[in-house]
């Protein structure tokens, strides 16, 4: 099911904020069934990037629509949703199936394998949907792989963008400890109030 963003805030800056791009180990993204050998890191970028095809996009061979998206992370995150730009001309992917810690599959084992979600998309070219995953499912997240097995009736499927959202796991534990480092007393500040004379006493 297609919907907007999933936070209150829906500024450019916040969809920064969420995005999992720089989380992706793109040097070992690959697809299978792509027309150009590597182009499908292209489809990574930043968010106020993703209408950018100065650096080509991921198209697959003439008259077999069918796409295979492997996107490693360089650490463990929970993903909140994604957003796919397709082609133009029915050649945007009409469904996707997702698959987490899978390595390695190909057609066959996506075309047989229980995906942990699906979803029915719509032609995104401006790149404005996304697309909620069952959060409680996509946690610890080292890997994702995206299959795309249909498009809109074009004879190659092309994706210009995929664009990922969430959080990073250890990025999260720090923010943790910051928060709780700040929040604990510090004894020095007790006894400056005491010493100003401001009604506070200080027990050694």
């Amino acid at each position: 099911m297609a919907c907007l963003h999933d936070h209150s805030c829906e500024d450019h800056d916040c969809a920064a904020d969420w995005s999992l791009y720089k989380h992706i180990d793109l040097s070992k993204v690959s697809a299978l069934n792509e027309a150009v050998p590597g182009s499908v890191k292209s489809v990574f970028k930043a968010w106020e990037q993703r209408l950018n095809s100065s650096e080509g996009h991921l198209e697959s061979n003439d008259g077999d629509p069918e796409l295979l998206v492997f996107i490693p992370f360089t650490s463990d995150v929970k993903i909140k949703s994604i957003s796919v730009v397709g082609g133009a001309d029915g050649t945007s992917p009409c469904k996707m199936r997702a698959f987490i810690n899978r390595d390695g599959i190909d057609f066959s084992d996506a075309q047989s394998m229980q995906s942990i979600q699906e979803w029915d998309l719509a032609e995104n070219l401006q790149g404005m949907l996304e697309y909620q995953t069952r959060y409680s499912r996509f946690q610890g997240v080292a890997s994702l792989t995206l299959h795309f097995p249909e498009n809109f009736g074009g004879e190659t499927t092309q994706i210009r963008y995929i664009g990922l959202k969430g959080e990073a796991t250890q990025l999260k534990r720090d923010v943790v400890a910051t928060i709780v480092y700040e929040i604990t007393p510090n004894p020095s500040d007790h006894k400056t109030k005491a010493d100003s004379g401001a009604g506070f006493s200080h027990v050694e």
